[in-house]
């Protein structure tokens, strides 16, 4: 397990290193504010992040979101020495909130939480950014996606967003959701499809409406030097 602690305080940080190394659970890198931990989680893959809420400039909600953002599989638990945001930490996707000063064994249980977390099919969530705003959105709510460069692009009924994963990664997620890649820049939600129009459909009105204009114009060619001979 790859582990990830974000802290501004360096006893705090000193003091949860060793916990997490009495129970042999990995690799632990540090960061020490919001711009460390956002350009860790960027250049490694970590399963799990242990945020600290209060934390100057940026707080650890804010943090979190934008973490969810940057990759969705990475797990969160909070700490904090304050209860008050433990439903908003939850609200994010924390799998755990632990209150200062917490115990070895609260650390364990709350990585045995992790371990044993499954993310159900119907309780999937995508949390895609829109401006300066997060949405959290459930699958039905998607109509398509769209990849953008090195993310992708959601349509809803409120408008477009957007998810920093490939589309491939989203192909994975959204498959048992009636998702499918019609295209390789495309995923669309079947639930949503009110018409299919074939090629061939399309090819021919095309072409019958230029034979209706060719037809008329011709006609019209033809009354004009009808009436043209009759003067």
């Amino acid at each position: 397990m790859k582990i990830l602690i974000v802290d501004d305080e360096e006893l705090a940080r000193a003091r949860l290193s060793r916990m997490l190394n009495t129970l042999e659970l990995g690799l632990i890198d540090e960061a020490t504010n919001a711009n460390e931990a956002i350009e860790a989680v960027k250049a490694d893959k970590y399963d799990l992040v242990f945020l600290d809420i209060n934390m100057p400039q940026v707080s650890g909600l804010e943090l979190g979101y934008e973490l969810k953002y940057l990759d969705s599989d990475v797990a969160i638990i909070f700490q904090t020495a304050y209860e008050e945001h433990a439903l908003k930490a939850f609200d994010i996707g924390a799998v755990a909130y632990l209150v200062k000063p917490y115990s070895l064994e609260q650390v364990k249980m709350a990585v045995e939480r992790v371990k044993t977390a499954k993310v159900k099919d119907e309780d999937l969530r995508i949390l895609s950014k829109s401006g300066d705003n997060y949405l959290l959105l459930k699958p039905q709510e998607i109509h398509y996606v769209k990849a953008d460069l090195s993310e992708v692009m959601l349509r809803t009924a409120k408008g477009f967003s957007y998810y920093a994963q490939k589309i491939s990664d989203l192909q994975t997620k959204l498959e048992a959701h009636n998702f499918v890649r019609i295209h390789r820049s495309y995923l669309i939600n079947i639930d949503e499809i009110k018409e299919i129009e074939t090629i061939e459909s399309e090819l021919w009105n095309r072409f019958t409406k230029q034979y209706n204009v060719s037809l008329k114009r011709q006609t019209d060619q033809q009354k004009e030097t009808s009436d043209y001979d009759k003067d």
